[in-house]
């Protein structure tokens, strides 16, 4: 345990990197992938089912939980930790992405955002303080500067206006989290896909000065080749000596290339919005419980997972309990999701320590392209 947020690097592979993002609520090892807990909660999971995957990690919602149940009411009851019966760290994100993306009748000037709740219409105003604050009376460990997230396709002459609105935002938050020992402030760059605003924006950001770094503005409508594109270049401009955060993503695939590339963090809300819908991945890629083909198979989803629903249920009965709307079917498969993915992790950060990445990805993008096709 420490008593202050601090990152080591432990091993690289090119440009993939592994090490340990110490915190006093305990360690987070990287490359880490987040659980989305946008609400208090990772849908269809107990928090001890989470942390069983092998979790260090969960990432909460500024946005969603500032309308319900309110930082407020959070903080009078203990703070996020104990209100959602979760002890490791959490990583909040500032709600700018989602005022962007959820929230009605928005109006936006440089003093932050006006707008409406999704939820009830209400009005509320979100600017870099009061993200701030919000993220304080929760309590996260990890709190991220207010941004505002274009989306693509855009102009560069609208990146860039955005862009550095956000860098001024990214000052006012630095001001206004203060002096906070042991909770990290991370900055946020955005850019687009234009190397040279890219640029601008981490020079911005190492200006004010950051415990951590995240890139913005990628996964939103650009396609993964665009992304992999700003990933080849981008990293490299952050400091190394701190964590690298790419938001919003994704598929396994690209997981895998973004560790390529140099990215330490990675969430989204794939693993648990697939495992609702009867989505499921696997080794050897997607998995669609839905289809009939499933309704007689005795077989595991995947015969090298240890979660529960490989470890004690059929795809038949998985594929019986999707179709009659059953509650467990959401719970076996989120948490065979987030298994996989924490066991995707784990064999990146292998792969990464002993210096055998570009084996191990060949492996996965193999086996992937083989696809479901085992024998009954």
């Amino acid at each position: 345990m420490t008593d202050r947020f601090r990152f080591t690097l432990n091993a690289t592979d090119g440009k993939a990197r592994t090490g340990v993002i110490h915190t006093p609520r305990g360690e987070i090892r990287t490359p880490a992938f987040m659980p989305v807990g946008t609400a208090a909660t990772v849908k269809a999971m107990m928090p001890e089912s989470v942390a069983a995957t092998g979790a260090d990690i969960l990432l909460g919602n500024t946005y969603h939980l500032m309308l319900r149940p309110t930082a407020e009411r959070i903080d009078r009851l203990g703070g996020l930790h104990r209100f959602m019966n979760w002890e490791k760290p959490i990583l909040t994100d500032s709600g700018g992405f989602q005022v962007m993306s959820l929230a009605d009748l928005r109006k936006m000037s440089e003093d932050g955002v006006t707008f409406r709740s999704h939820v009830d219409g209400s009005k509320h105003f979100l600017s870099p303080e009061r993200s701030m604050e919000i993220q304080r009376l929760l309590g996260s460990d990890i709190v991220m500067a207010f941004d505002e997230c274009p989306a693509l396709p855009a102009t560069d002459e609208v990146v860039a206006k955005s862009m550095r609105l956000s860098m001024r935002w990214a000052q006012r938050s630095r001001d206004a989290f203060g002096d906070r020992p042991g909770h990290a402030l991370f900055g946020i760059m955005q850019g687009g896909v234009n190397r040279e605003l890219r640029a601008e924006s981490a020079e911005a950001l190492k200006a004010i000065g950051f415990e951590g770094y995240a890139l913005g503005g990628l996964a939103v409508g650009e396609g993964q080749e665009a992304m992999f594109g700003v990933l080849d270049y981008a990293p490299g401009f952050l400091p190394e000596d701190r964590p690298r955060y790419l938001m919003g993503v994704g598929k396994p695939d690209d997981i895998v290339g973004a560790v390529e590339r140099g990215i330490d963090m990675m969430d989204c809300v794939l693993p648990s919005r697939s495992g609702r819908t009867g989505q499921a991945w696997t080794r050897r890629g997607q998995v669609n419980i839905k289809n009939a083909r499933h309704m007689d198979d005795p077989r595991p989803l995947d015969a090298d997972c240890t979660c529960p629903a490989c470890r004690n249920y059929s795809r038949a009965y998985l594929h019986h309990v999707f179709k009659a709307q059953e509650i467990i079917s959401a719970m076996l498969l989120t948490w065979h999701n987030l298994q996989y993915y924490q066991d995707l992790m784990q064999g990146l950060r292998d792969a990464i320590a002993a210096g055998r990445l570009a084996e191990f990805t060949a492996a996965f993008h193999a086996k992937r392209a083989e696809g479901d096709i085992e024998p009954l």
